[in-house]
């Protein structure tokens, strides 16, 4: 059983969805460590399978896009979806929200902005530097950092899309930019960092004393899973009781921590993402500028 980098198809299948011609099409979303998501993804995908008595892929898509159009496609239906990604796909293909990550109680997270220790001290001082987003639909790698700027008339000089927020900290630390954007996550009641820097405390052991937070931004909701509209209601929660006791076994608390920090789930309603609105309407943007 192996799952894999995919790429978004428009194919039909006409049979039952949950059959081996047709299996149920989890996606995740590639916001971290790819490995990780991949090993990870394959224990979700066996226990999927066994527990639902149904068949089961767990896809990794390219980038965070394709995630959203894969349920336009009807590639997808369902999702471990990021905040922003949910907007769009709700905005567009009439995805619904049925649960929210939770990461030791909170339903909610925060972006920071990120600086080399001997970079910019300040947010101010990113004005007319060069700058490090996560990907077009990331609320706290794009979104929330363009929403700063814009109100803080700062100006990037020059920016690229890292793809995945460890990819951001990695720019950061290696100086190919001046600062970035990325998740934050409070640090463990033992004062350990959580945040972004902590994908590559492994492959940079000094990454906390390099790169410094120069401010927070948000608050964001935390992700999403999602659903595609047309399946039927029976097995949307199906595979939501599915979730809900898996997260309370000792491998499935392994499996969701490792992969996105979940400890929990707790219902979701699409009004619950309506701050995320606000903050597009902020700068200007909508659904249909991220989305074909």
């Amino acid at each position: 059983m192996m799952i894999a980098l995919t790429s978004i198809s428009c194919t039909k299948n006409t049979s039952e969805l949950g059959s081996k011609e047709n299996p149920i099409k989890f996606f995740l979303v590639p916001a971290q460590d790819l490995l990780t998501l991949t090993e990870q993804g394959e224990i979700l995908q066996k226990y999927l399978i066994n527990d639902l008595k149904l068949e089961v892929r767990v896809e990794l898509p390219i980038n965070y896009i394709s995630v959203v159009e894969a349920f336009g496609a009807k590639r997808a239906d369902a999702a471990i979806l990021n905040t922003l990604g949910y907007i769009l796909a709700n905005d567009k293909y009439g995805v619904e929200a049925k649960l929210k990550l939770v990461n030791r109680g909170r339903d909610e997270y925060n972006g920071q902005i990120i600086a080399h220790v001997d970079g910019p001290k300040t947010i101010k001082e990113i004005n007319g530097k060069k700058f490090a987003f996560v990907d077009p639909a990331s609320t706290s790698g794009y979104l929330l950092p363009a929403r700063l700027f814009k109100q803080e008339n700062i100006k990037i000089k020059e920016s690229l899309f890292a793809g995945k927020h460890d990819a951001v900290v990695t720019a950061v630390y290696q100086r190919k930019v001046d600062a970035g954007a990325t998740f934050h996550t409070p640090p463990d009641d033992d004062g350990t960092p959580k945040d972004a820097r902590w994908l590559l405390r492994t492959q940079y052991p000094d990454v906390y004393q390099k790169i410094k937070i120069l401010q927070l931004t948000g608050p964001i909701p935390n992700d999403p899973i999602v659903f595609r509209k047309d399946i039927p209601d029976e097995l949307k929660v199906k595979i939501t009781n599915s979730l809900l006791k898996y997260i309370k076994t000792p491998e499935g608390a392994k499996v969701f921590k490792e992969m996105y920090h979940i400890t929990d789930f707790k219902e979701a309603s699409n009004k619950d993402y309506d701050i995320i609105r606000e903050y597009l309407k902020d700068v200007g943007l909508q659904a249909r500028d991220f989305v074909k």
